[in-house]
């Protein structure tokens, strides 16, 4: 319990002791001038110590989002270096042929970031270009359909993504602890008969294949993304309506 909570309880707290001077002493009126006046100032510095918290925590939050942020842009900035790197290699070993194979590499992983970052949900949009800074045990491949949008879902856009992100999570935390190569994890978004397709296809060990299921039932129970069949983990569809 940190400084702030504390002196919250210790001011809801304090209201006892004129609340019991009320109880043995009812037919003074002072007794009743200062347990109102008490209840006014304990309430007044609940108000206040619990405004301090809440700028707090947000600080907390934004420190903890620009982090995030640095480590995806440091994540990047690796990536582009080492492709980069590899390219000038080729052209200066005089081999074309390899040089143009990476520059379709390079073209490729810009034409996926444009797409994530055109999904329409900005909460997706971040988790999944920082994906590779939360863990290392996993790799998450992503396709997505061109001009393929969150907004085009006629249910809550959030609350699709929230449903994703958290069967993204389910599979991230029941990965089974190895010294191997790490887990793959394919996501592909795309369009089907009036309907958002999420594929998710898992390649790897886990650590309890039963508690995944139930994890993979919890998150989808009541949100947009919905599957025919959750059995078969490995290869999983889910589907949400699109507006007409």
């Amino acid at each position: 319990m940190n400084r702030i909570q504390s002196a919250k309880l210790y001011a809801a707290g304090s209201i006892l002791l004129p609340a019991a001077v009320v109880i043995i002493r009812p037919s003074l009126l002072w007794t009743h001038l200062l347990f109102l006046i008490w209840v006014a100032v304990a309430a007044a510095a609940w108000v206040r110590l619990d405004q301090q918290q809440h700028r707090q925590q947000l600080k907390r939050s934004l420190a903890s989002m620009q982090q995030a942020s640095i480590q995806t842009l440091n994540h990047h900035r690796h990536d582009w270096m080492n492709d980069l790197q590899v390219l000038y290699g080729y052209i200066r070993m005089n081999k074309p042929e390899r040089a143009v194979a990476s520059v379709e590499r390079i073209r490729d992983k810009m034409m996926l970031e444009s797409k994530i970052s055109k999904l329409g949900c900005p909460a997706l949009t971040a988790y999944l270009q920082s994906f590779r800074t939360l863990t290392q045990s996993i790799v998450l491949e992503v396709d997505i359909e061109d001009n393929l949008s969150m907004e085009e879902l006629s249910a809550d856009r959030d609350d699709a993504a929230e449903a994703l992100i958290e069967v993204i999570n389910a599979y991230r935390f029941s990965i089974k602890p190895s010294g191997g190569d790490p887990a793959l994890l394919k996501l592909r978004l795309s369009r089907g008969s009036g309907e958002l397709l999420v594929e998710l296809e898992f390649t790897g060990e886990l650590m309890n294949e039963a508690e995944l299921i139930d994890k993979l039932e919890q998150r989808l129970r009541g949100t947009p993304l919905q599957a025919h069949s959750l059995q078969q983990h490995r290869h999983v569809l889910l589907k949400a309506p699109l507006c007409a």
